[in-house]
């Protein structure tokens, strides 16, 4: 639990409360830029099957100004609104995989299904707050169940 709660602090954790599960309970608060987006139109723009592919830094400015990680995320529109969406969140000590249906991108929420490294088989939830629209800036809270 040492080694996690250390790679935890160096990407931002704040460990709330010990539990014998590899990942958690932790929660990561960081925040993401957009570098990347690109909407795939698949007939008539805004309908069903449009694909939207985003490529996010991630920082942790507490720590440092340099980017700590990166995150990509593929999204297919269930109708002129919805879309389902699956990324994946690169961070020093290993992956985040997430998923959910969404609205808007503004302020969502996601499954946290699974990761790798330090976050091998995590579940929880993230929970995404739009802060700035040029370029796109959100506030990432991870919160890890175990």
């Amino acid at each position: 639990m040492a080694a996690a709660a250390a790679a935890a602090v160096a990407t931002g954790a704040v460990l709330a409360r010990g539990g014998g599960a590899e990942t958690g309970p932790a929660t990561i608060r960081i925040t993401d830029v957009q570098t990347e987006f690109r909407r795939v139109d698949a007939g008539a723009p805004g309908r069903i099957g449009d694909v939207e592919v985003l490529r996010q830094q991630l920082y942790n400015r507490r720590i440092s100004p340099r980017p700590i990680g990166s995150a990509y995320l593929v999204c297919t529109f269930l109708d002129r609104r919805t879309r389902q969406c699956n990324g994946t969140y690169v961070l020093p000590k290993g992956k985040i995989v997430v998923a959910g249906a969404l609205d808007s991108r503004l302020l969502y929420e996601a499954a946290i299904v699974g990761g790798t490294g330090l976050y091998d088989n995590a579940r929880g939830a993230l929970t995404v707050t739009a802060t700035a629209l040029r370029p796109r800036r959100n506030v990432l809270l991870f919160r890890l169940a175990g």
